[in-house]
């Protein structure tokens, strides 16, 4: 028997690293180089013409792509950051917490503009806005939210509507939705309010965009809120079934980021691919592309782009990351 539980200790850091991901995928399985092992938040579906783009490029190149959330990513990473090449992550706060531990290898001679990159380890290239997301049968006949404080007035005078039927990130688990909410908060109260109402409405919490959009082409959900436009924009053949919305009231977009792992085994196959991710948009007939270009800043139509400073950090502190984390119980998980 002392020996079974010896073998079964010993079996439990196995068992941990076996976890599944939620896509795993080889792109180019017959090239003679690499594999560069990419970690992202980014489903295949979307990322695959980015992949196929580079690969057009390098066809002798082996990538071997590997999609979690978020949160997930960060502790994956942190735990064996040989083990990757590139990490790419639509949370900022933990991509920015990773080149500032020195987990990320610093380029050289990279020209990319300084408000969309951290110390030439850390790149944005992608401007994503936060939307809401609604099924359009449900507001038939009513008027469409055109801001958060519209969906709140829309929520409570039809409770019944939406009753188990709003959702948004469970920002427990979830890093991007941890990062929006936490940006949401800094610029208005209005969001607690929002929190508490679909609270009330005992809302469904989720991993990720793409299942919240999932539910709301079927009905499941009504409303989701804080969902990536891309994910929406991409879903062409749910136009007719679901809306986006960007919030009038104050608009949150943050930039999708890339960094070379510090250790990673191809470090030369992965600089070359993140420069690559930086510089190059699609191409006369590459119209399949679904990730949005990186928009400047300073154009007067960017949507209060989350910028790569230190303040990301803020909220990432253990003890104001339990005190967000509370609040944000109180509001949303009531009896």
């Amino acid at each position: 028997m002392r020996n079974f539980v010896l073998l079964i200790l010993a079996l439990l850091p196995l068992t941990g690293l076996a976890q599944p991901w939620e896509d795993q995928r080889v792109f180019n399985p017959s090239g003679t180089e690499g594999p560069v092992r990419i970690l992202s938040s980014t489903d295949t579906t979307i990322f695959a013409p980015v992949l196929d783009q580079f690969l057009s490029r390098n066809p002798t190149v082996v990538i071997e792509y590997l999609v979690t959330g978020t949160a997930d990513i960060d502790r994956r990473f942190r735990a064996d950051p040989r083990a990757f090449d590139v990490v790419i992550s639509s949370a900022m706060d933990l991509q920015l917490k990773l080149a500032n531990d020195g987990l990320a290898w610093q380029l050289r001679n990279v020209s990319h503009p300084d408000w969309a990159q951290w110390r030439q380890s850390l790149f944005a290239f992608t401007s994503e806005p936060a939307t809401i997301v609604i099924n359009r049968q449900a507001f038939a006949g009513h008027p469409i939210p055109k801001s958060r404080q519209d969906l709140i007035q829309a929520l409570r005078a039809r409770p019944e509507t939406f009753q188990g039927r709003v959702g948004t990130y469970d920002v427990r688990q979830s890093g991007l939705g941890y990062l929006f909410a936490t940006q949401d908060a800094r610029a208005s109260e209005t969001y607690w309010r929002l929190m508490e109402v679909m609270g009330s409405l005992d809302m469904r919490l989720y991993c990720c965009s793409g299942d919240m959009i999932d539910d709301l082409a079927d009905g499941t959900i009504a409303v989701a809120y804080n969902v990536l436009g891309s994910y929406a924009e991409a879903r062409v053949e749910d136009k007719d079934t679901i809306e986006i919305i960007l919030p009038s009231d104050f608009p949150t977009t943050m930039m999708r980021t890339a960094l070379v792992s510090a250790n990673a085994p191809q470090p030369d196959l992965a600089t070359s691919f993140v420069r690559h991710l930086i510089t190059h948009r699609p191409q006369a007939g590459e119209d399949d592309f679904m990730l949005p270009a990186l928009t400047p800043h300073d154009n007067g139509h960017d949507r209060a782009v989350i910028p790569l400073e230190p303040a990301l950090l803020t909220f990432l502190d253990a003890l104001k990351r339990r005190k967000f984390l509370a609040e944000w119980e109180d509001a949303v998980i009531q009896p």
